[in-house]
């Protein structure tokens, strides 16, 4: 940065100082997180649709999820326990905003996979005691449909994995599709929420293409459900934002989750607008 850019960064900062704006980002920022605590109570969690014991919708809540995954991820194995509570999780950038971060903390172990070499190192960084104890493997790496077994093999992940949780943002649905050794109990996969119960969309395979950033992504809800059935899989919900749907596998439902299991019962719509970050920024110190 030359002479001028030092300048107008200076400036920057001082104009801000001036007119208070970092209290008024914090005020702003403080009323929205309470307009949507206000929203979830009265809309969501108040609802009707939403009272029934064992629908999960109810147990949300966030420590390092992107929404309210993390207490759904305790209701789901509270109900159906755990095996060696092993988790796989790919697109997780640095860490810090995953489904399996409160599972390391919570003593679980497992595996993740970002294609990013800063994002990796980044984790080295901030769990470098989960990592010399074998409860965490960082791997960069490019997932596609052709490498995904591949890297589970390499990475010495067991056959039936309690949680398998899948977000690189395009080609999730052909990534889970090509997992065919290996049986998770318990799946969480993105879903395109703009296309509601009763369209089957799925974004053509190109292994090199990433998110453009358009609704022209991933797959519809009704696609998702209709692979996993082929999979061997039920839906048990999806989180109130409509970003991630729930799947476990179907020798576990028994009596445990609300029927019927299909995108009509359990669809979200994009509810993206409730994405918060409640409390103190988050820093992972594994």
């Amino acid at each position: 940065m030359g002479f001028l850019g030092n300048l107008k960064n200076r400036l920057y900062i001082k104009l801000r100082r001036t007119l208070n704006l970092e209290q008024i980002d914090y005020k702003l920022n403080k009323i929205n997180m309470l307009q949507v605590d206000e929203y979830l109570q009265n809309h969501l969690y108040n609802n009707p649709r939403y009272q029934q014991a064992d629908k999960l919708n109810r147990y949300e809540f966030q420590v390092f999820s992107q929404v309210g995954d993390d207490g759904m991820i305790e209701e789901i194995f509270k109900r159906i326990g755990t095996t060696n509570q092993y988790f796989v999780e790919f697109g997780v950038e640095d860490g810090s905003e995953t489904n399996s971060t409160y599972l390391l903390y919570k003593g679980w172990k497992g595996l993740w996979m970002d294609g990013s070499e800063e994002h990796i190192a980044k984790i080295h960084q901030t769990c470098p005691k989960a990592i010399s104890r074998g409860d965490l493997k960082a791997i960069q790496a490019f997932i596609t449909a052709e490498n995904i077994e591949y890297l589970f093999e390499k990475a010495g992940v067991p056959a039936e994995p309690d949680l398998l949780s899948i977000d690189i943002d395009r080609n999730d649905y052909y990534v889970w599709k090509s997992i065919q050794k290996y049986r998770p109990r318990v799946v969480i996969i993105e879903y395109n929420a703009i296309f509601r119960p009763g369209c089957e969309f799925v974004i053509e395979y190109d292994a090199a293409s990433m998110w453009d950033g358009s609704a022209n992504t991933g797959a519809s809800l009704d696609a998702i459900c209709k692979l996993a059935e082929e999979k061997g899989y039920k839906l048990v919900g999806c989180c109130f934002a409509g970003v991630n749907a729930y799947f476990v596998r179907q020798d576990l439902i028994g009596n445990h989750f609300t029927g019927p299991f299909t995108s009509a019962n359990h669809y979200e719509p994009p509810r993206y607008y409730l994405y918060t970050k409640p409390g103190h920024p988050r820093k992972i110190n594994l």
